[in-house]
């Protein structure tokens, strides 16, 4: 009988990146759980397989092999106690920082718990025995097979980092006999670097960076990716809450919501840099490259190649570095983005009183200098679609993503320049959630607050929940929570918010709107803190994005709006019949 390596796909996974990162010695105990995983391994010639009955001493042979040897040394044992003779000397290897990997072998988590012979509890590891503890699961669909290779490079990175250390693999089985798969499947390999590393060559093509939620930047941190895109003809694309200013900034929310094929947003690297941000999709990258000093395996676009462990800083100077130019490089990459999201902002359509209608009216007019703070979620989204005066700082508490606390979150931060301008902008749910840190005795007159009531999670009932709007017959009883906090009582957020010293300004309509905006947006410190409520209907939201996702249509649809101007209704119906299509 010909044997080859099993057809569990997460096993496959495991031993091909074993190979892809060097590591070939083994210990294999004996038993049944890890039938799939030893008989795959030992038919594989590249493997250096060593056999030892008793856990305990095979984990202690393999602290052995790797202090001697310098290289990491895998571990397999079976499903029941065996697992639990490793600890003594993962404990060893932990103090030493050794590279073990100890790969236990199990049968599916949700047998756990329920009285199933050989099926412990590996879920947690004691601090001192590893650095890292990962489960691959049976592999189903791709992002199971995803799942496996992220944590499976993960785990094999963490033998090596920060001074290495025994790292842990749970991984399933599901007893297979089928062991005919000549082939391995190929497999992603991620790398990480610092900045002792030599470091590796780009690929070529287009290469843009992608910058999530930021802290303030420094005028060094500007200037070293503004060299790097510069060197390399790159862009920077940004979150609303990026705070990157630089030359070679792109706001592209808008043109990227944009039914058509853009060739802007295809690259061949992308540089991912920042933390959690609603608005990844602005470009589609071939490969990813993650900068963080964290060096944490961060794969949000599942095409992570290569990981940083660097400030941001370092990495784009060593770069720009190895580009030997001179000041006139090419800069068409930057040109052809702006010309795109100029083109786009020239062609905003008559909105409907709406906050997207807001954040276009009022985006460039906020005072030089201020904090902007937007909530979750629809002033992150309304006010992303729109450039905002670059010497403005923007928040948003992307960071656990939630209506809880954008309120607090301001008010905190405001508390820190008591002369600068702290403007926020919330739904209703948002802003009756987190309402009473208006009435805490430190807000300052600083604070203007924006607030976009339309009575429920408008969120919920926009076109694009095809998902929710499809299935659920009442959206508005429960799910968007339609009706609470006053159902848009004109006097309620009034009265509230001026009994607590609050200056109270309202809208309901464009015209009352134009009346009183300015008030709100004056540059100066005024006596109390603002409240400016704007009512709005769901309807108008819902088609205020409509128009915002269609502005620029495809040049086939075009091309059939201008032939229907010129051509009778007649004429085009024998066309159609001529032609046979509809």
């Amino acid at each position: 009988m010909e044997q080859y390596y099993t057809n569990e796909r997460n096993v496959q996974i495991l031993i091909a990146l074993l190979k892809e990162h060097g590591i070939k010695r083994v210990i294999a105990s004996p038993g049944s759980t890890n039938v799939t995983f030893v008989g795959s391994l030992q038919q594989d010639p590249y493997f250096e397989m060593y056999s030892c009955v008793d856990e305990r001493s095979a984990a202690y042979m393999a602290c052995g092999m790797a202090a001697e040897s310098g290289e990491p040394v895998v571990l397999s044992c079976t499903g029941a106690t065996a697992s639990r003779n490793y600890f003594p000397a993962l404990t060893e290897a932990f103090y030493r920082k050794l590279p073990v990997l100890a790969v236990t072998s199990t049968q599916d988590e949700s047998k756990i718990g329920h009285l199933v012979a050989q099926v412990i509890d590996r879920t947690c590891q004691p601090k001192d025995t590893v650095v890292c503890s990962v489960h691959l699961q049976t592999v189903r669909d791709e992002n199971d097979s995803w799942d496996c290779n992220v944590k499976a490079n993960e785990a094999i990175l963490a033998l090596k980092h920060h001074g290495g250390g025994p790292v842990h693999i749970n991984l399933t089985t599901t007893y297979s006999k089928d062991f005919s798969v000549k082939d391995l499947p190929k497999q992603r390999v991620i790398r990480r670097y610092s900045i002792e590393d030599e470091l590796p060559a780009f690929p070529k093509g287009k290469i843009a960076v992608f910058c999530g939620s930021h802290i303030r930047w420094t005028k060094k941190e500007t200037d070293a990716i503004d060299r790097f895109c510069h060197a390399y003809n790159a862009v920077v694309f940004t979150d609303p809450s990026a705070n990157y200013e630089g030359k070679y900034k792109v706001a592209y929310n808008l043109v990227a919501q944009q039914r058509i094929d853009d060739a802007n947003r295809q690259v061949d690297l992308l540089i991912h840099i920042g933390n959690m941000s609603d608005f990844p999709n602005i470009i589609n990258p071939k490969e990813v490259w993650r900068v963080s000093e964290d060096g944490k395996i961060v794969d949000r676009y599942k095409k992570l190649t290569n990981v940083f462990e660097m400030r941001e800083a370092s990495f784009f100077n060593l770069y720009a570095d190895k580009m030997a130019i001179d000041s006139d490089n090419d800069d068409s990459y930057l040109n052809n983005c702006l010309a795109a999201q100029h083109r786009l902002g020239t062609e905003i359509p008559d909105l409907p009183f709406s906050h997207l209608w807001i954040a276009n009216r009022l985006h460039d007019k906020l005072p030089k200098d201020s904090v902007l703070h937007l909530g979750i979620l629809s002033p992150l989204r309304s006010w992303g679609y729109f450039d905002i005066e670059k010497s403005i700082d923007t928040f948003c508490n992307e960071g656990g993503f939630g209506i809880d606390g954008n309120l607090s979150t301001l008010i905190g931060a405001s508390l820190m320049n008591p002369n600068k301008l702290y403007f926020g902008v919330v739904g209703d749910l948002s802003f009756f959630y987190d309402m009473n840190s208006l009435g805490n005795r430190h807000v300052g007159n600083n604070v203007r607050i924006l607030l976009v009531n339309n009575s429920l999670g408008a969120e919920f009932l926009l076109f694009k929940q095809t998902n929710i709007i499809n299935c659920v017959n009442d959206i508005e009883s429960y799910i968007s929570a339609k009706d609470h906090f006053g159902h848009q009582s004109p006097a309620l957020v009034r009265h509230y918010t001026e009994d607590l010293g609050f200056e109270y300004l309202s809208a309901s309509a464009k015209e009352e709107f134009e009346q009183v905006y300015s008030r709100f947006i004056t540059p100066e410190l005024t006596d109390k803190p603002m409240i400016f409520e704007v009512f709005t209907k769901v309807e108008d939201e819902n088609e205020a994005l409509k128009q915002m996702w269609n502005i620029e249509k495809s040049a086939k649809q075009k091309i059939k709006q201008s032939i229907k101007s010129v051509l009778s209704d007649d004429v085009i119906d024998l066309g159609k019949k001529f032609f046979g299509k509809n």
